[in-house]
């Protein structure tokens, strides 16, 4: 999945060319580029999408959408860190074709005969 999250800026900072800032997303403290939203101020919520602020928010409909996101349990996959990720990732059940390639049919959910050997996947 891949989230636009509400976070509250809790610092504005100058690094080299790019406004920098830190987001607090529930608890989570993120580093975060600010400049597609230069009006920012401490204390605004800003919509983030891949580490950058895309918009501004107002808190309710921010602290709205954070418990909603909370319930689904989107936050832990979206604010995990990179070891924690990858570290999910890896518990991950694991297919020989992620393309779905190997499936007999269109909507199948049974593998091909030959779906266990990875090289049977190529087309």
């Amino acid at each position: 999945m891949c989230l636009a999250i509400p976070g509250r800026v809790e610092e504005i900072l100058n690094e080299g060319d790019l406004l920098i800032g830190r987001v607090n997303f529930g608890g989570v403290l993120k580093k975060v580029c600010l400049d597609y939203v230069p009006e920012v101020k401490v204390g605004d919520y800003a919509v983030v999408h891949v580490g950058f602020a895309i918009s501004l928010l107002d808190a309710e409909t921010a602290e709205k959408t954070l418990a909603i996101f909370r319930e689904m349990g989107a936050l832990d996959e979206e604010l995990a860190s990179e070891e924690e990720a990858f570290a999910r990732a890896a518990q991950a059940p694991q297919s020989a074709c992620p393309d779905g390639s190997c499936s007999t049919g269109e909507n199948s959910a049974e593998p091909a005969a030959n779906s266990a050997n990875p090289a049977s996947c190529a087309k």
